[in-house]
């Protein structure tokens, strides 16, 4: 039934279609004679490929899930139920797309940012040398996060996740900035080949293991027939490459050169990219291996060490930093710490069903809740902060202040989402960050102390930029700075207003969107 309700609307194809074609038919404009054109092109692949992704998310959240078969038609799909608990051989040899609630999640995730950062690109990278390649890159970007998060095969997930790699690391390295930016997508694509090899190598060990590549299938092979020594190799050379990609401490040091660096739309999407591989880590570990191996080992609580020193690390490396996109890169270090912490504490009570009832859930749901928090507030950060050094043509904070009177829509915007950061009530960083301190104490009060610390420390860590910033007398080389155009401006205000709305709201996102996608995970 899921089957056929998909296939008549084709729209989980679409999403990744449509990014690819649009970035194919902006290759062929020429940039120099018909930039609006391009423009426009650009645009409304983007736009059209996030409507593909909400209607595709739309329809797993009102299904339940929803399997899109690429090739096939309802007659000539997954047998009922034998996706994964069947034999291996009622699993066809092709490509499939399973939704669930927690993929439904990303889609929209990444579908709000993605169309947000385009909005912002049009005026943002407008006139710049890296035009020609940002446009068509940035789509393949797009197109690579909604097929890691919408694929069901984890050899195709490997493929999304090489796409991803390649475009953000042409994308970091796109702009001439005195070999900063080459020496950032270097980096960038360093960490991605080894991470990428590793992860491949995993799928290998599983594909020689069971003979089977649909992860459900393979979920039901390890969890059905008892692990191995080859399973248990597999999940570290899986789990481990997805942690560094997200930016994890002691892997994370590409991050603040790769984000600080990109182009200010690359590094708000840039961050949707890493959450694609934390969301893969979150698969790999609940959905494929599950209790029997994860509840065997003590992944959970490493993750969980991980996570302390991640929020730790990346806060301290913040606050002295006088590079405002550099220290919000090292903010987004921190924050990964919060959204690995939920989910290793859930993992790390995953075989006792009375604990996950009681908490992991919770927990897991915390880290989902906070992941979607921080995809708009820091993106909403990116995009404001990318502003000022638009305008300012500064990114050192000695050289600022008194921008609030000249440029009070990126002030507003800015202020809302360093709240958010800080989880200040009743912005949705607050209403996140509480599910995790109460679920994550029932686990470790200790773990729960850290984190409530490092909110502090992000809350005096923004209060000296904002002030650096917006605030004091106004500099005499800034006296002829500006608002920048609406063009850049709405989409800031529309992720500032959904920061305020979810912090408004926290209990209906939860009931209707979080609690399902954890719920898709556990089960």
């Amino acid at each position: 039934m899921n089957l056929s309700c998909c296939c008549s609307t084709h729209s989980p194809a679409l999403a990744v279609a449509l990014p690819l074609l649009g970035a194919m038919l902006v290759m062929l404009i020429p940039a120099e004679r018909r930039p609006q054109l391009r423009g426009i092109v650009f645009f409304l692949a983007a736009a059209l490929g996030a409507f593909a992704a909400i209607s595709a998310a739309g329809w797993a959240l009102a299904l339940g899930s929803c399997d899109y078969v690429f090739g096939a038609g309802p007659a000539f799909g997954l047998p009922e139920g034998a996706l994964g608990r069947g034999a291996a051989g009622a699993v066809p040899i092709r490509i499939v797309f399973h939704i669930d609630a927690a993929g439904a999640l990303m889609l929209l995730i990444a579908a709000v940012t993605s169309t947000a950062a385009a909005l912002y690109a049009l005026r943002s990278e407008e006139g710049t040398t890296a035009l020609p390649a940002f446009q068509p890159l940035y789509l393949l970007l797009v197109a690579g996060v909604y097929g890691m998060v919408a694929t069901g095969d984890a050899f195709n997930f490997f493929v999304f996740l090489e796409i991803t790699s390649l475009a953000g690391a042409a994308l970091a390295a796109c702009r001439i900035d005195r070999g900063f930016a080459a020496e950032a997508g270097l980096k960038y694509a360093a960490i991605s080949s080894l991470g990428g090899l590793s992860y491949l190598a995993g799928v290998g060990l599983l594909l020689a293991r069971h003979d089977l590549l649909n992860i459900a299938a393979l979920s039901q092979a390890i969890q059905g027939g008892g692990p191995s020594a080859t399973d248990y190799a597999a999940l570290g050379l899986m789990a481990l490459p997805l942690a560094m990609k997200a930016g994890t401490v002691p892997m994370h040091q590409w991050t603040p050169d790769t984000y600080s660096r990109a182009p200010h739309p690359v590094s708000a999407f840039l961050l949707i990219s890493s959450q694609a591989s934390l969301f893969g880590l979150f698969r790999v570990a609940f959905t494929l291996f599950g209790a029997p191996v994860v509840g065997a080992t003590s992944l959970g609580a490493f993750l969980a060490v991980l996570a302390a020193l991640s929020m730790f690390v990346g806060v301290t490396m913040a606050i002295p930093q006088h590079d405002v996109k550099r220290l919000i890169s090292h903010h987004a270090v921190s924050q990964t710490g919060y959204m690995l912490l939920g989910a290793s504490v859930a993992l790390a009570v995953l075989g006792d069903a009375e604990k996950t009832a009681a908490f992991g859930r919770d927990a897991l749901a915390g880290s989902l809740f906070h992941m979607m928090n921080y995809a708009i507030y820091n993106g909403l950060l990116f995009l404001a902060a990318g502003a000022v050094v638009w305008r300012t043509g500064k990114r050192n904070l000695d050289d600022m202040g008194g921008l609030g009177r000249a440029m009070p829509v990126t002030m507003l915007c800015f202020g809302i989402g360093a709240l958010a950061i800080a989880g200040i009530p009743p912005m949705s960083g607050f209403a996140s960050k509480w599910v995790l301190y109460e679920s994550v104490f029932r686990y470790s009060p200790l773990l729960a102390i850290v984190a409530m610390v490092v909110s502090l420390l992000t809350l005096a860590s923004f209060v000296k930029v904002f002030q650096a910033m917006f605030l004091g007398p106004a500099r005499k080389h800034l006296a002829e700075v500006k608002e920048v155009p609406l063009a850049m401006a709405f989409p800031m205000l529309l992720l500032a207003l959904a920061t305020i709305a979810i912090g408004l709201f926290p209990d209906v996102v939860m009931q209707r969107l979080l609690l399902p996608a954890a719920d898709a995970l556990l089960k």
